[in-house]
């Protein structure tokens, strides 16, 4: 059984997002969310803010125990770019792309320690 939770259109690029993401693959949710906690990077609190939505979804949707849990797949898609232009030298303009991200983590139980 797993539980999924995704954010979409943050504001935040994926290529940015993925370096906290990559922190938390494969951990208990407990240590994901320590992890997070004191990570000092723009994306952590927008990431544990997921963690803990999927955590939520695991809970009450599918009845499954909170502290049995652990970051299965967390992974971070591009989404639209929004085009911005910045005024250069000598009349010139440069576009400046800001990225958003689509940020999905999806949970599942441990095997084994029931």
């Amino acid at each position: 059984m797993e539980a999924k939770a995704v954010a979409r259109y943050i504001r935040i690029s994926p290529r940015k997002a993925r370096i906290v993401l990559d922190l938390i693959r494969g951990k208990d949710v407990r240590e994901a969310l320590a992890i997070l906690k004191y990570t000092p990077k723009a994306a952590a609190p927008i990431i544990e803010k997921v963690v803990k939505s999927a955590i939520a979804n695991a809970e009450h949707n599918y009845d499954l125990d909170g502290d049995n849990l652990y970051i299965a797949q967390a992974y971070a898609n591009e989404g639209p770019t929004l085009k911005r232009f910045r005024p250069r030298a000598q009349g010139r303009a440069a576009r400046i792309n800001k990225r958003t991200s689509h940020i999905t983590v999806v949970l599942k139980e441990k095997e084994g320690d029931n």
